[in-house]
């Protein structure tokens, strides 16, 4: 344990996948520097044996329970043994259904893992996933108006999981590296349909990330010019130059997490597919 931190249990208990729950629990978590959350995850949580499980280790390990369970019985119970401990019980969806209820003034269908079913958007979440997976690093499709997103930059600012993230959001996603000396493919420049994000960090943060890469690979051999910090802005001020040309707007990733960087690029995609004027010097908020 590191001095000032104090850990806690969470139970996070899903009649579903749990991904909902993981993330309200980190998020609030996120939210107290000096607290860290030992996770006990529960999902699939769907029959009265599995619930009678999950109690006893609570009761076991006490902290803060969050649940997501549509059977009333299995919530019920969950609810009456937490209060019996004095263990605080969270059902995360309730004000959220509640409010749904209000509004449409309809009853929910209390189907558990509806928003996992296998409909039109699942495939369309695989086919981009898929493509994406096939047109990484450069491999450009031949119709490249096929593709939603193109992805640009030098190594090293996290195109390729920005691009897989962005793949699971249903868009296809291409990404290109950047490399001085070697001009961008004539196909992306002249591309009409996708649109084009150029990834771009500080010249410290790329050093140290491939330093550490080196490192990994135990790569003795490569071009000392790869983690040399003035040649990496020269990288970097080729990009800009880049995108000034031709108008393509830049994200800094350099304080953004990949959800961040996605959700950034995501605004930028509604903008650029409606037909809205975008600002390649906004750095997307």
């Amino acid at each position: 344990m590191k001095r000032g931190q104090t850990y806690f249990h969470i139970h996070l208990v899903s009649d579903s996948t749990g991904e909902t729950l993981l993330a309200v629990g980190r998020a609030a978590t996120a939210q107290y520097e000096s607290m860290v959350a030992i996770e006990h995850i529960y999902p699939l949580v769907r029959s009265v044996r599995h619930i009678e499980r999950v109690i006893a280790d609570i009761e076991a390990a006490p902290g803060i329970v969050l649940y997501t369970l549509v059977q009333q019985d299995l919530a019920v119970r969950l609810e009456e043994a937490c209060q019996a401990a004095a263990i605080p019980c969270i059902d995360v969806l309730r004000p959220v259904f509640d409010v749904f209820r209000s509004f449409f003034n309809v009853q929910a269908i209390g189907k558990a893992g509806a928003q996992h079913a296998m409909d039109a958007d699942y495939f369309k979440r695989i086919d981009a996933l898929n493509f994406t997976l096939a047109h990484d690093d450069g491999a450009l499709p031949d119709d490249i108006e096929e593709t939603d997103v193109i992805l640009i930059g030098i190594s090293r600012t996290s195109k390729t999981p920005t691009s897989i993230y962005l793949a699971n959001r249903g868009i296809r996603t291409a990404n290109v590296p950047l490399v001085p000396g070697i001009p961008i493919a004539d196909k992306v420049v002249a591309a009409r349909r996708p649109l084009v994000v150029c990834l771009i960090a500080t010249a410290e943060r790329i050093m140290h990330v491939r330093q550490n890469r080196l490192l990994a690979l135990a790569d003795q051999n490569q071009d000392s010019a790869y983690v040399d910090k003035a040649s990496i802005a020269q990288e970097i001020l080729y990009s800009k130059r880049l995108c000034t040309e031709h108008g393509w707007p830049m994200i800094d990733v350099t304080r953004r997490s990949i959800e961040e960087t996605a959700a950034a690029i995501l605004a930028l995609w509604d903008q650029h597919r409606y037909g809205k004027v975008l600002d390649p010097f906004s750095d997307a908020g």
